[in-house]
C-alpha cells in the first residue's frame, strides 16, 4: 500500500555539527516520523563531494530517509549579510518541481518554490514575532532578516500563507499576531509545544554528575569546585552574548565558569570584550556542537543561561530542564510560563548587574532548584508525544482523501 510522503525543508545540514533551535526542531520531526510515512528532506551540505540537486538515500539517528542538498556552504554557523542563506535556499529550490503529500517548512520564504505544487503544507513560527519586530524598531536591526524591507516581508507573506493547510507556532503572542492580522487564515493558526528529545537529554545520579563535572573541570585546568554556566546557541544579535559576557564581569561567585556552546558571526566581538574584561579564565568558547556532546554540557552543569532579546519557546531552556539543570533567563518567549520558582530564575531586566544576581542565586543554593522540579516543568514537552500527535493530524487528513481505508498508525 503506497505511503503518504513527507518532504521537509530547511537550510541546514543533519550531519554538520550546528547549533539552533529550528535545526534541533527539524531533527526532532525527523527521527520521530512514523514508519507510516516516506520521508524527504531538502537542505543544504558542508561536504563537497556530495552531488547538489540529487536525492541521496540517507539515514538519521536509526530513520532512512532521502535527501537532496541544493547548496554547499562550509560553514552554516556565520551569516552571509550580502546574500542571506535563506534567499540562495530559495533560489536553489526554485529549479524543481516538488511533488509530495505533506511538506513542512521551517522559513516562509522556500515556500516560493512550492506555491502551485499539491500537496498538503505546514507552516512552523519559531520566534516571536511581536518581540522581533519592536526589537527592529527599537534600533536593533541586526537582529532580523528581512530589517531593511519588512514592508515587503508582510507582502510576501500574505502572498504565501494561503497556501498553507496548518500554521503552527510556538509562541502564543505570535499564533495571536497571525491570527489577528491574517484572519482569512486565522483558523488554520494554532499552537505547538516546542520538543525536547529525551532519549538525549535527560538527567544523571547525583553522583555521576558530580564526577563528570570535576571531570570538566580538570580537563579545563580548573578548581574541583568549579560550577558551570552553560550557554548555547548561535553568537548572534537575538541571543545577546555580549550581554552575558558583561553579566560575567559582575558575578560575585569565585567559583563560577563559563562554557560557550556555538558559533556565529559575533564570536570576534565575544572574544574582543573577554579580552577587554580581563575573563579569560572565565570563559571557554567551545564552538559548535552536536547535540549529543551539548547534552553531555547540559548534564554537568550547574545553570544554563539564555540573555536573547526575543525567542519562540527556546529549546534549550527545554534540553537544560530535561537534565534536571535550572535556568536564568531574561524575559523572552514562552519561558517565563514555563519556569516555576524551583526550576530557574527569570531576569526583571536585561541589564549585566541583573543577570549577574540572578546567576549567584543560582548557584549558590542550588537546593531550592531540585532537578525533579526542572524535569517536572520538562515533562509535557516530550518530543516523541509532541511530533506523534501532529503527524496523527497528518495522517488523519491523509486517510480523509483516500477512496479507501488505511491501517491504523501504530
Amino acid at each position: 500500500m503506497k505511503k503518504p510522503s513527507i518532504t521537509i525543508f530547511y537550510q541546514y545540514d543533519p550531519w554538520d555539527s550546528t547549533i539552533g533551535g529550528i535545526q534541533t526542531t527539524v531533527s526532532s520531526f525527523i527521527k520521530y516520523a512514523p514508519p507510516e510515512f516516506e520521508l524527504r528532506f531538502v537542505g543544504i551540505t558542508s561536504e563537497r563531494g556530495r552531488s547538489l540537486h540529487q536525492w541521496h538515500d540517507m539515514e538519521l539517528q536509526g530513520r532512512s530517509l532521502k535527501f537532496m542538498p541544493v547548496l554547499y556552504i562550509e560553514d552554516d554557523n556565520r551569516r552571509n549579510l550580502l546574500f542571506p542563506t535563506t534567499l540562495r535556499y530559495t533560489l536553489a529550490l526554485l529549479r524543481h518541481r516538488f511533488n509530495s503529500d505533506f511538506m513542512h517548512f521551517h522559513r516562509l520564504e522556500p515556500a516560493l518554490a512550492t506555491l502551485r505544487a499539491p500537496g498538503d503544507k505546514t507552516f512552523f513560527i519559531h520566534n516571536d514575532i511581536h518581540s522581533q519586530i519592536l526589537s527592529q524598531e527599537g534600533g536593533q536591526k541586526n537582529t532580523m532578516l528581512w530589517r531593511y524591507a519588512p514592508q515587503v516581508y508582510g507582502r510576501l507573506e500574505r502572498f504565501l500563507l494561503n497556501q498553507f493547510t496548518e500554521i503552527l507556532s510556538c509562541n502564543s503572542d505570535s499564533m495571536a499576531l497571525y491570527r489577528d492580522r491574517y484572519p482569512e487564515v486565522a483558523d488554520r493558526v494554532s499552537l505547538i509545544r516546542n520538543t525536547v528529545d529525551n532519549e538525549l537529554f535527560y538527567p544523571l545520579d547525583p553522583e555521576i554528575r558530580d564526577q563528570r563535572r570535576r571531570h570538566q573541570a580538570s580537563r579545563l585546568g580548573l578548581s574541583e569546585e568549579t560550577q558551570f554556566i552553560l550557554f548555547a546557541g548561535r553568537l548572534h544579535p537575538q541571543k545577546d552574548p555580549l550581554l552575558l559576557i558583561h553579566a560575567l564581569a559582575k558575578l560575585q561567585n569565585p567559583e563560577a565558569h563559563l562554557l560557550i556552546a556555538g558559533e556565529g558571526e559575533l564570536r570576534s566581538d565575544v572574544e574582543a570584550e573577554i579580552l577587554k574584561l580581563g575573563l579569560a579564565s572565565k570563559v571557554t568558547l567551545l564552538g559548535a556542537m552536536k547535540q549529543s556532546q551539548l547534552a553531555a554540557l547540559h548534564q554537568l552543569a550547574s545553570v544554563c543561561v539564555l540573555t536573547s532579546k526575543f525567542e519562540g519557546l527556546p529549546l534549550v531552556v527545554l534540553e537544560a530542564l530535561a537534565c534536571g539543570t535550572p535556568i536564568v533567563s531574561t524575559r523572552c518567549g514562552e519561558t517565563p510560563k514555563l519556569l516555576s520558582p524551583q526550576s530557574g530564575l527569570l531576569c526583571s531586566d536585561a541589564h549585566p548587574s541583573t543577570v549577574a544576581a540572578a546567576l549567584d542565586q543560582v548557584l549558590a543554593a542550588p537546593g531550592q532548584y531540585p532537578a525533579p522540579s526542572c524535569l517536572q516543568d520538562a515533562h509535557p514537552y516530550q518530543a516523541k508525544t509532541v511530533i506523534h500527535e501532529v503527524y496523527e493530524r497528518m495522517l488523519a487528513r491523509w486517510r480523509g482523501r483516500q477512496p479507501t481505508p488505511t491501517a491504523a498508525l501504530s
